[in-house]
Formats: C-alpha cells, sequence, structure tokens
C-alpha cells in the first residue's frame, strides 16, 4: 500500500471550511473533485485486477489455471497479485494525492478520526462503490464475458466452509488488524514509509489463507462491485458490516493506546508533494518526516 521529499515543508493555509468541518456539498464537488475521481479510478483499477486475475487463475479455459492443481496454488497467486497491485495504486499519483483508500470502510473510519470532512467522505465513497462497477464492467467486457463464468464468479466474496457467521466474525476480525497495521505504521515516524507495504502483506496474506473462511473483502465496494453482476446478494450485509465495524474498533484501540490523540492524516502515502485535502494533528511524533503538504483548497 518511497522516496521521502527533498523539500522543507511548507506551512498549510488554513481555510475556515476546512478547518470547522463546514465543507458543503457544493464546495466538496468544486474544489475536490480531482480526489473524487481518482478514488473511483483507484477502485476500478484494483476491481479490473481482481476480476482479470481470478478469471486467469480459476477459469475452466485459462492457460495458466489448467496447469494449477490446486485452489491453494490459485490463492497464493491471487494474493501476490492483488498486493502488487495494491501498492502500485498507492505510489501512482492518483494515490498519493486522494490517499489510496478505495475503501468505504477506511474512508469512514478516517472520518470518524475527524480526519476527513463529512462530504468528501461521503463523494469518497460513491466513488469508490462506482469504481468498482465500472472495473467489473471493464474487466467483462475485455474478456468477452469470461468473469461470469461459475468457476469464476466475478471473484465474488462467498462466505466459506464454516457458514455466514463465521465468515462475519472473520471479516471483522481481519479488517481489525488491516486497520490496526495502518494507523499505527502510518503515525510512525520509522514505519510510515512502508505502511503501504504492510497493507498490501496483509491483504496478500488474507486472501491466500483467509479467504477459504469468509471471501476475504475487507471492502465493501470490493464485494458490491462482483455482487451487482453476480446477482448475489443474500450475505452481502457481511461485507458491509462486518469490516466497518472491524475497522471502527481498529480506530478506538489506536485513540486508547495514544491517550485520545488521533492519527496525523488520513494518507497512506505521506512522502510527496501532492496536494491533501484532509484535516492535520500531532505533533512531530505523529507528523512523518520530511512531508509536504500543500492546501487542501
Amino acid at each position: 500500500m518511497l522516496s521521502g521529499s527533498n523539500t522543507r515543508e511548507r506551512p498549510r493555509i488554513k481555510t475556515d471550511s476546512a478547518e470547522k468541518g463546514a465543507l458543503c456539498a457544493a464546495d466538496g464537488l468544486r474544489l475536490h473533485w480531482p480526489e473524487y475521481l481518482m478514488e473511483a479510478g483507484e477502485s476500478g483499477i484494483y476491481l479490473f485486477s481482481t476480476c482479470m486475475v481470478a478469471t486467469l487463475l480459476w477459469h475452466p479455459a485459462s492457460p495458466i489455471g489448467r496447469h494449477l492443481t490446486s485452489d491453494a496454488a490459485r490463492r497464493m497467486l491471487m494474493g501476490l497479485a492483488m498486493g502488487a497491485t495494491m501498492i502500485a495504486i498507492v505510489l501512482t499519483p492518483w494515490g498519493k494525492q486522494s490517499g489510496a483508500h478505495f475503501n468505504p470502510a477506511v474512508t469512514f473510519t478516517f472520518y470518524r478520526l475527524r480526519k476527513v470532512a463529512m462530504w468528501d467522505a461521503v463523494f469518497y465513497c460513491a466513488a469508490q462503490f462506482c469504481g468498482a462497477v465500472a472495473g467489473v464492467a471493464l474487466a467483462s467486457i475485455l474478456l468477452k464475458g469470461a468473469p461470469a463464468n461459475k468457476a469464476v464468479h466475478y471473484a465474488a466474496t462467498i462466505p466459506g466452509i464454516y457458514g455466514d457467521s463465521i465468515a462475519f466474525v472473520a471479516e471483522l476480525a481481519i479488517s481489525f488488524v488491516l486497520m490496526s497495521a495502518i494507523l499505527f505504521a502510518s503515525n510512525s515516524e520509522a514505519l510510515a514509509p512502508y505502511t503501504h507495504h504492510f497493507a498490501a502483506i496483509l491483504v496478500a496474506v488474507y486472501i491466500a489463507f483467509e479467504s477459504p473462511i469468509s471471501g476475504m473483502s475487507t471492502n465493501p465496494a470490493r464485494t458490491f462491485g462482483p455482487a451487482l453482476f453476480a446477482g448475489y446478494w443474500h450475505v452481502l450485509w457481511i461485507y458491509f458490516i462486518g469490516p466497518l465495524l472491524g475497522m471502527l474498533a481498529a480506530a478506538e484501540v489506536f485513540l486508547l493506546a495514544r491517550d485520545g490523540n488521533g492519527p496525523y492524516c488520513a494518507k497512506l502515502h505521506h512522502h510527496n508533494d501532492k496536494r491533501c485535502i484532509f484535516r492535520h494533528s500531532g505533533g512531530p511524533a505523529a507528523q512523518p518526516p520530511r512531508q509536504k503538504e500543500s492546501n487542501g483548497r
């Protein structure tokens, strides 16, 4: 989910609406629409990659899939591919500017931590869902409907061998660990430059080893895109509620561990010169070293 900036940190110009959280919907669209489109694009890329790799590994006609004799091997390759995709997205100019959430549960958690304004959170989440749908649609078009094959099923997240309840608990648990890693790593001077690597490693491990239990989502948009095309709705609640509760719980643990001090920012990648629309707080201990900021307006 680096290279440090060689420029001294510039002072952030404060604006009343950004600091007080009074950004209205119209202002959000007018001022922050590039970040909203970036989030849609990142979510689309992630779901496009998900469907493409799943089709390549599981479709009966795939030249690669036919040589893989076990689902375990397929899951490991899928995990590596999606972890690499996540790192690539975070390191793109889009990811550096928007914060590379591409996950409504992540965005809402940062909103709870007062790093994201309300309307930014609303439009981020809407963009992430739209991007996920577009990513699955594009993959289906380019692969001429191959992701619809029952062996691929649009890479839908489906409860595994232990049923719905265990899948819900698993989604809650893995989302808790993922968000905890993001928060604690991104607010450590030593670990901040590697935040996206920690997140990507967890995603890869989850896909390889946890997906037989819950299908491995941690992301409502990641589940919604394939579900829309596969018509698989009856357990959608697992992937909307589980990740959100798990990440919110991680936020509470983070605040408790830091005596109520929130995170510095809502970006996974801090070391860049892209503008930041998020609220910043905290002293030098919370701030990644040598970070450039720009006015969120």
